[in-house]
């Protein structure tokens, strides 16, 4: 097919914008096809689809289209972000399902609510991060409204070295059953420091010697290492990072957004 046969083209500028437009659009997509088609059937697929003057004025028809319409570029924008997202949560999904044990089932995660609750919730986050710590509250309200939540906390620190030795800090004290206590109160200091640290610790009673000895266990840089590698494979760049069963939910959540997500949660499961 040749384009000579589409000297209508000089009547098609006469024609409305708009509708013009999409006769330009369908015209391209309809030689496209008719070529296409034809090379398939003569197995001539070695032989240019269009002459250059064919090319030439087909890229003429699709810029005058674009530049009558600019709205079309960001549409198209628009399509392309959306497809981009949907890929995007694609890969998160599959991340999840691929290290779902590690993220839900980690023996060397603390956990703290329900153990045998019906919806997991895993927490990824930092000690000097204030979001984890506006979060703090609407986490523990929602503990004590539903007795069905099981959390995890991924420890996940990032900012600073104060923040790496909390983390440890906050680790050991497992090891003497005070890690909740000592979890919540780390969440509350405005400031982080070794000195704070210890200071809170001492008021929780947890023994500051085998506190120390104890953050030398190779299973608490295993753990954050483990939170790292995890939050690299899902796509998590800060915290507070949220897992709510198979659903990533990046940043700040309300207490009322953790009441309807989980509502969705449970749907899903059932």
């Amino acid at each position: 097919m040749s384009l000579g046969s589409l000297t209508g083209i000089n009547s098609l500028r006469q024609i409305k914008p708009a509708f013009r437009s999409m006769l330009s659009l369908s015209l391209v997509v309809l030689l496209l096809v008719w070529n296409f088609t034809c090379r398939a059937n003569d197995g001539s697929s070695d032989v240019p689809m269009f002459s250059s003057n064919e090319r030439n004025k087909i890229k003429e028809l699709v810029l005058e289209t674009l530049l009558e319409n600019p709205e079309i570029l960001i549409e198209v924008g628009r399509v392309l972000q959306q497809k981009q997202e949907k890929q995007r949560q694609d890969a998160v999904r599959s991340a999840i399902k691929q290290n779902k044990h590690l993220l839900f089932k980690d023996k060397n995660s603390p956990v703290i609510g329900n153990p045998e609750g019906d919806v997991t919730i895993v927490e990824f986050f930092d000690y000097n991060c204030s979001f984890c710590k506006q979060a703090t509250e609407s986490l523990k309200k929602l503990l004590t409204s539903d007795n069905d939540i099981r959390l995890v906390l991924r420890e996940l620190p990032i900012l600073n070295e104060a923040s790496v030795f909390a983390s440890k800090a906050a680790l050991a004290s497992v090891r003497q059953d005070k890690y909740e206590d000592f979890h919540w109160l780390l969440m509350d200091l405005s400031e982080i420091t070794e000195k704070s640290i210890f200071d809170g610790a001492r008021a929780l009673g947890i023994d500051i010697n085998q506190l120390k000895s104890d953050m030398n266990d190779p299973r608490i840089q295993q753990h954050i290492d483990m939170s790292r590698n995890l939050a690299g494979k899902l796509g998590i760049s800060g915290t507070p990072s949220f897992l709510i069963e198979e659903n990533l939910i990046p940043g700040l959540v309300s207490f009322a957004e953790f009441k309807t997500l989980i509502k969705l949660a449970r749907e899903e499961i059932q």
